[in-house]
């Protein structure tokens, strides 16, 4: 690349620009309030195309809108960071299911207009891939070297997320990948709560409104999860390294796992809630099971991974734990 190529990004930046896609987000919006207050220094961009996002400023910050699909918006959104952490997707296996279409135009061009906005200038990225790609999986511990081998279009929207931002990363700037597990946990932002559609808040929500949580047969499938705080905290973390390494003029991918130790099977969680949905609301809620719609659901009983790479490079370890969130979601 030449000097003319990187003329958006400076070669050494006395103060950080942070720009952050899918920043009204679950996990957008807890980053961008970890970022402010810890670099408070730091120049922040925040944008969102508001699908789903939930919130429209952060503190004083205002979100910008912003449609990632649309290249030359983007760009001119982009302008002058020298990092971007890019979580704007369709995240839900259903969504992609439904909307094949704008699923490929989101995730797969959408990510493409950040990653090529990355190599024109020269700024980082950080970019969630999700366990998905891996489908379902035949070894463990499990780590970011494994086959792709998704289950679903969501799924395959991110391997090929995963291989377009390794091409474009080569030789022009430097790039962290996460494989995050099952998402989980609430956050609050200026009063407000910040929740999502994942299965541990799923059946807290049911328990506190007195309803019985269904479990897909056989119940023992297990789940890696990793609470939405924790997640935040990895992307801060990553940037933090990403602005070293640019600064040092490294380019290419690093892969890290975010996960936990914690591998609870569905029929597990579903009967921590209704323990703690008793002890602390004094409800008693029915564990029903039902036949698994889902032909394609990963029904593995053991779910390890292996994080360490995170925590040995990045300096990050989760400090959540789902007993303990179950128990505050469920607390009057």
């Amino acid at each position: 690349m030449t000097d003319t190529d990187r003329s958006d990004a400076s070669t050494d930046t006395e103060t950080p620009h942070v720009a952050v896609t899918g920043a009204a987000g679950y996990i957008g919006s807890r980053l961008v309030a970890d970022l402010r207050r810890e670099h408070p220094d730091w120049e922040l961009t925040a944008v969102d195309n508001f699908y789903l996002g939930q919130v429209r400023s952060i503190g004083d910050l205002d979100i910008d809108h912003v449609d990632i699909r649309h290249r030359e918006e983007l760009e001119e959104a982009l302008a002058g960071a020298d990092a971007v952490v890019h979580l704007a997707a369709i995240s839900g296996v259903n969504d992609c299911d439904e909307h094949p279409d704008r699923a490929y135009e989101v995730n797969v061009q959408g990510t493409e207009n950040v990653a090529w906005f990355c190599r024109k200038t020269g700024a980082a990225l950080a970019f969630p891939f999700s366990m998905a790609v891996i489908g379902d999986p035949t070894e463990f511990p499990i780590t970011t070297d494994l086959p792709r081998d998704p289950l679903n279009w969501y799924g395959r929207t991110k391997v090929l997320n995963e291989q377009a931002i390794e091409w474009y990363a080569d030789g022009a700037f430097p790039a962290h990948q996460f494989m995050v597990a099952n998402l989980y946990g609430e956050h609050e932002l200026d009063g407000q709560t910040i929740s999502k559609r994942t299965v541990i808040n799923i059946f807290a929500n049911l328990a506190l409104d007195g309803e019985s949580l269904t479990v897909n047969e056989p119940g023992t499938q297990s789940r890696n999860f990793v609470h939405v705080k924790d997640v935040a905290q990895a992307f801060a973390k990553s940037v933090e390294r990403l602005l070293e390494q640019r600064g040092d003029g490294e380019t290419g991918v690093e892969k890290y796992e975010v996960a936990t130790d914690e591998d609870p099977s569905v029929l597990d969680v579903a009967e921590l809630v209704q323990q703690y949905a008793r002890e602390e609301r004094g409800v008693d809620v029915d564990v029903v099971m039902r036949e698994n719609p889902r032909s394609g659901e990963t029904l593995v009983d053991s779910f390890e991974v292996d994080w360490s790479a995170a925590r040995d490079r990045l300096g990050w370890e989760p400090r959540e734990s789902v007993e303990d969130s179950i128990r505050s979601l469920l607390r009057e």
